[in-house]
């Protein structure tokens, strides 16, 4: 047991943390709240490696076997407390409360060392699954399965962040059913494997948010103008919609009320839109959603569903939408029909609102 020797078991995941930390350094647009929960994350998975070197390397001494243990502890603790730092430092809102489990497994861990319920050392020095050895797994599998969703659930439908997902996925489920495979042998490389898998989606998460509205998460203005140019057969409906109201708000409440409508709006937005349905804000109030091989039905329901959202808030919206189906109408005539159904729905809100245009 030598710094030499873990140094160079250990160099590429070394390699890949100062990457991680150089980019979160350089990075412009992560808060820093989430730029320090990424650095814990990184000294965490440090931490944990040469832990796991340690322990491996006793191994065959008899006399450090209350060490190992202890190391043995910190090495199933630390991976579901690892899983939850990716939930926390990944998932906006995310209170610490997404810790409890971990923190209860933590103790349970500690107890084992004593009494083997999760894990012991057998009389031949060799490693011994307890009776609810399987518990640290499940943890584990539940914060995956957590986190997944979460992503899914506010990302912005698209095939590509559905790719960077999966990724993600296959990364933390491999640390799942390796170990069962290979066991100990796995526990070398577990942390270079989650460090890669968080490293390759923090690079792509960096790369989306060029593409991305900063005040709202949804798509912006050049992503729209980019994705519309491809591809454009496939797109059979654009979906225009203008909030209502946004300069009376601005004007009397100011504009913090203002962007609080907006961000509401969004959310309403993002979550109606569904897989094949991207929405962007390409203006101040104006939003669109692009439609690719949807149908008629698909697009109304979307409506609909919009509608909904947004009549559980206290502030509304006008919504337009064109259809493509022969694939024989440019972007602009798509944009253009829809806009007109849309201007034509905000007079309507006008006129039964008895509200003046000049100051909405």
């Amino acid at each position: 047991m030598s710094f030499k020797e873990y140094l160079l078991q250990n160099w590429p995941l070394i390699l890949i943390l100062l990457a991680f930390l150089v980019s979160l350094i350089s990075t412009v647009f992560l808060k820093k709240q989430r730029i320090i929960r990424f650095c814990f994350l990184i000294g965490a998975i440090f931490i944990l490696s040469i832990t796991v070197y340690i322990e491996f390397s006793i191994t065959d001494r008899e006399d450090l076997k209350t060490l190992r243990l202890v190391l043995m502890a910190i090495r199933y603790s630390a991976t579901p407390i690892i899983i939850a730092q990716v939930v926390h430092a990944l998932v906006k809102k995310m209170t610490w409360i997404v810790f409890i489990p971990a923190i209860v497994l933590t103790i349970m861990n500690v107890i084992s060392i004593f009494n083997g319920m999760v894990f012991s050392i057998g009389s031949d020095n060799k490693f011994c699954r307890g009776p609810i050895g399987f518990i640290p797994f499940v943890v584990v599998g539940l914060y995956s399965v957590v986190l997944i969703y979460l992503l899914i659930r506010n990302s912005n439908k698209r095939l590509i962040e559905f790719v960077s997902i999966s990724f993600l996925a296959f990364a933390l489920g491999s640390g799942m059913v390796l170990p069962f495979i290979y066991r100990d042998d796995y526990a070398a490389i577990f942390c270079v494997t989650i460090a890669i898998a968080l490293f390759a989606y923090f690079e792509f998460s960096m790369l989306e948010l060029t593409k991305k509205d900063s005040l709202t998460g949804l798509l912006n203005r050049h992503a729209y103008y980019a994705d519309v140019s491809n591809n454009i057969k496939s797109i059979t409906a654009l979906v225009s919609i203008d909030m209502n109201g946004l300069k009376n708000i601005n004007d009397n409440i100011g504009h913090a009320a203002g962007d609080e409508a907006l961000t509401t709006l969004s959310h309403c937005f993002n979550k109606a839109i569904k897989f094949r349905q991207s929405v962007y804000r390409t203006g101040g109030d104006e939003f669109v959603i692009v439609c690719r091989r949807c149908t008629k039905q698909e697009v109304l329901q979307l409506v609909e569903r919009i509608k909904q959202n947004v009549s559980a808030t206290k502030y509304s919206c006008s919504i337009g939408y064109s259809f493509n189906f022969e694939g024989d109408k440019s972007i602009d005539q798509l944009l253009t029909e829809s806009d007109e159904m849309m201007y034509q729905e905000k007079d309507r809100y006008y006129q039964e609102s008895g509200q003046d245009r000049r100051i909405i």
